[in-house]
């Protein structure tokens, strides 16, 4: 394409990203596929205009979706890309000043879940002709300082657009980002909004068709004899699935070595249905809450085989689950970083064409039939265990595990279930069975509070074909529910299951078992008397909250009401929120793993002191892996 097109920069963006596209497998997608966004005086008369002007006339198919807050269209953009296997992305546009800055927590957790989101910030002017305008933080020590600098460190690229030419090598460099799959995150390019407006004679050839190629790495044959020589040697080999394993497509190929090894396969959140739960090799959630049966094949393992896994805190349960001191480690992943992690035998590569590499070096090398044995019988017992959680009869309001038990029976296996903070994660990594790779969506790399319901669009964007299961607790719920309105907006059907536990359930545990006592952490009235929080319940109503949003509200007493109101909602053609009251303090599954949470060294309380001895007692079983 020869010549030029004048246009602004804002006009020019969003004629180029419409143009992208992602290829792998001979599958080509559009990589972004719209813009989230709200509108204030930053970016109303820029990209606003632009896409208006796109909309209109048709120079340009980007749809724009209108969200209620800025950080819940970034988790909305993420969950999209997680659920398209990052093979897909949205951009979030947001005004200056606050809007943009809203954005930073979910720009932390697309790029901690190492998805692709693209965020267009507006900016201060870059004439600073005006200055200081409306919004803008003035740093004595620099004139280029603005609020989007904040974005820098939560960002896999960042770039601020000082001038419309800049556009061309910036924007470019940030579709390379969104579509690595080892490095890519939140990208942020801050856009003043002078500059938006700003016409400039642009290259015909920026705005072609461009594909995105995503390879498939293949091992390097050194390194893949060294892994295949460890786990030759190995006697009790186990496998940890990640997130890669998903992103990569790479489920059947990990099936298919499991059953050629006999090797059985633990999963963290990330990876949870990459092996079926019900598969001869699957042995369950691996780490701080992890099932028993995958804990004590770890602590016993003398080779760990990670495929597309970050090894995070609580898949190693703090450098504690690996017990047997001359465990070695073989690290499959796409990303050097995680697979140099514990001192392993790495292998960079895709964790698909690692797998098929490998299993072409065992050749039908196998496991002993004892130890194959050993770790279906853990298996086994672990399920009876889930089973006894599920149907835990607890009064007068019931557990937190019906509720998951009563879902988990009534759900298919297609439907996606969501979450990402609380409790329910760690009773979900214990007692979920997924049987397909994309049903279990939990966000635990930022576990962040205020993701679920935002998520439950990009979900259900992502895979219109699934039913979409959003749960969140009251404390979650209470931080992030106006997406609600979203939902109702754009007639995207999604069910949201509300456990009311009036509080924090998780962290009040957690204060309770490591000696405070579970302070602060219940939504109740100040007690006169002692001047803490631990009156009566406040008379919240979250159901009519979500009724308010636009959501049909169902309220369920007890768990055979719950069956009732999950299948009148998964039959509904709207938005549908069921409530359902547990208690916080009801019995959740048996741990087997540990999480390093540091205890007050010294303490006038009791309960303090003890919860120190039990933390020093852990403490002292974990170790570097070197």
């Amino acid at each position: 394409m020869r010549g030029t097109i004048r246009l602004t920069t804002a006009q020019a963006l969003v004629r180029f990203l419409a143009a992208q596209y992602s290829e792998r497998d001979g599958e080509r997608h559009r990589l972004v596929s719209g813009v989230w966004g709200i509108f204030g005086h930053g970016n109303v008369a820029g990209l606003g205009q632009a896409l208006l002007q796109a909309a209109t006339t048709g120079e340009a198919d980007l749809p724009y979706y209108l969200a209620r807050n800025e950080q819940g269209m970034v988790h909305t953009a993420a969950a999209y890309a997680k659920m398209r296997d990052r093979l897909q992305a949205f951009a979030c546009t947001a005004s200056t000043g606050p809007g943009s800055t809203n954005m930073v927590t979910g720009a932390a957790l697309a790029t901690t879940n190492r998805v692709p989101v693209l965020l267009l910030p507006s900016d201060m002017f870059a004439t600073r002709g005006p200055d200081p305008v409306l919004q803008q933080l003035e740093d004595p020590r620099s004139g280029d300082v603005t609020v989007n600098d904040a974005l820098r460190p939560v960002s896999k690229y960042w770039d601020r657009i000082t001038r419309p030419e800049q556009l061309v090598p910036a924007a470019l460099a940030a579709m390379r980002v969104l579509t690595d799959p080892a490095e890519t995150g939140a990208v942020t390019l801050c856009l003043p909004q002078d500059v938006q407006a700003e016409a400039h004679d642009w290259p015909a050839g920026f705005f072609r068709d461009r594909v995105w190629h995503i390879d498939r790495p293949e091992p390097d044959p050194e390194a893949l004899t060294r892994a295949a020589a460890a786990l030759r040697r190995a006697g009790r080999p186990l496998i940890v699935a990640g997130g890669g394993a998903v992103y990569s497509r790479a489920t059947e190929e990990l099936r298919a070595f499991a059953e050629e090894t006999g090797i059985p396969v633990a999963d963290t959140h990330a990876g949870k249905g990459a092996v079926p739960w019900d598969h001869p090799c699957a042995v369950g959630g691996i780490g701080a809450t992890g099932a028993s049966s995958a804990n004590a094949l770890a602590a016993e393992a003398d080779v760990v085989l990670g495929v597309g896994t970050r090894y995070s805190d609580f898949s190693t349960a703090s450098h504690t689950v690996f017990a047997n001191p001359d465990v070695e480690f073989v690290n499959l992943n796409v990303a050097r970083l995680d697979a140099a992690k514990h001192s392993a035998h790495q292998l960079v590569a895709d964790a698909r064409a690692g797998l098929r590499a490998l299993r072409r070096e065992l050749d039908g090398r196998q496991v002993a039939t004892a130890y194959r044995e050993r770790a279906r019988e853990l298996a086994r017992d672990w399920a009876r265990t889930t089973d006894e959680c599920f149907r835990v009869d607890h009064q007068p309001l019931p557990a937190q595990t019906a509720v998951l038990g009563a879902l988990n029976d009534t759900l298919g296996d297609r439907d996606v279930v969501i979450n990402a903070a609380g409790s329910m994660p760690g009773d979900l990594q214990m007692l979920w069975r997924a049987r397909d790779p994309k049903a279990y969506h939990v966000e635990y790399a930022y576990s962040c509070m205020g993701y679920e319901v935002a998520s439950g669009i990009g979900v259900k964007l992502a895979d219109p074909s699934r039913e979409v299961f959003v749960l969140v607790g009251d404390g979650s719920y209470l931080m992030m529910a106006q997406e609600i309105a979203t939902m109702v907006s754009e007639g995207i059907k999604v069910v949201i299951v509300l456990v009311q536990n009036h509080g924090f359930a998780s962290i009040g545990s957690l204060s309770e078992e490591l000696g405070s006592q579970r302070f602060g952490t219940s939504y109740r009235y100040r007690d006169p008397d002692t001047g803490l929080l631990e009156g009566d319940v406040l008379p919240v109503d979250l159901a009519a909250n979500a009724a308010s949003l636009g959501a049909r509200a169902i309220k369920a007493h007890g768990i055979a009401d719950l069956r009732e109101a999950i299948a009148r909602a998964r039959d509904a053609d709207t938005t549908t929120v069921v409530h359902i009251e547990t208690d916080q303090r009801a019995p959740g599954p048996p741990s087997s793993g540990w999480w390093d949470v540091p205890v007050s060294e010294v303490s006038e309380l009791d309960s303090t002191r003890d919860a120190r001895a039990s933390y020093d007692e852990h403490k002292r079983t974990q170790r570097h892996y070197l």
